[in-house]
């Protein structure tokens, strides 16, 4: 890769306290993937067929993103049943109203700028001096440059492909294409950002970052386009919350 580049005992067990362990159940399967895709597991079937394992991986991820959402609903569903007039859990549930926009909980709508990175459509047999194959291809830091251009110009959502992404979420390389929250996706690549489409197009034009990736797409043909949408909407950020570590830069 080149450099520049979150009682029994006296009545029956009502819908909550089944729901509450099948919740965790889910929710400790999809970090347990999460988990070990992160640290580096080795990937490879046995027979070598990565391409398949990762497609049947993100297949299943996908499928218990799905079933976690409908779960954590019907929580929440049961949780105001259980204590409508409590006026505790009325005091936490505003506040948490209050954080949903800046943690990405909840769908969101209005004006975007949408950015897709592709790789070179031509590929030279002889290459030129000084440029090698790698050059040809978007990288992991190609992706990261623009989502932190946006996130520097002010965006208030992001997608990034089919989902939704918060500033915790990690995109990794998987041989010439990316993981996000154990999905796989390849080329072209496409980031949306929501906020002021000015600030945001003034964010990626000032990125040192984003200006690299520029001079490639002018040496070698990489893809570059940028474009505004006066009014898009985004759905709730579906992943993990959770933090395996945090470094301080310094």
């Amino acid at each position: 890769m080149p450099d520049q580049r979150l009682t029994w005992l006296t009545q029956r067990p009502s819908a909550w306290s089944v729901l509450v362990p099948v919740v965790a159940l889910a929710a400790g399967v999809m970090f347990a993937t999460s988990a070990a895709t992160a640290k580096g597991t080795d990937l490879r079937a046995s027979n070598g067929d990565l391409p398949g394992l990762i497609r049947e991986q993100t297949r299943k991820n996908a499928v218990a993103a799905k079933d976690l959402r409908s779960l954590r609903a019907e929580v929440d569903q049961l949780s105001a049943q259980q204590a409508p007039g409590d006026l505790r859990l009325t005091q936490l549930t505003r506040k948490a109203d209050s954080l949903m926009l800046a943690a990405g909980t909840e769908a969101v709508v209005g004006p975007t700028v949408t950015v897709s990175l592709d790789d070179a459509k031509n590929v030279p047999a002889t290459l030129p001096d000084g440029l090698h194959v790698d050059d040809y291809v978007v990288h992991q830091q190609d992706v990261q440059a623009v989502v932190d251009a946006l996130w520097q110009g002010g965006a208030e959502a992001m997608m990034l492909m089919d989902q939704r992404v918060i500033s915790t979420s990690a995109v990794r390389c998987v041989g010439n294409t990316l993981i996000l929250q154990g999905r796989v996706y390849s080329p072209p690549y496409v980031i949306k950002a929501m906020g002021d489409p000015g600030a945001l197009r003034a964010a990626l034009d000032a990125s040192p970052e984003v200006q690299v990736y520029q001079q490639y797409v002018d040496a070698v043909g990489l893809g570059y386009d940028v474009e505004t949408s006066k009014e898009q909407t985004f759905p709730a950020y579906a992943g993990s919350m959770k933090l395996d570590h945090v470094r301080i830069p310094g």
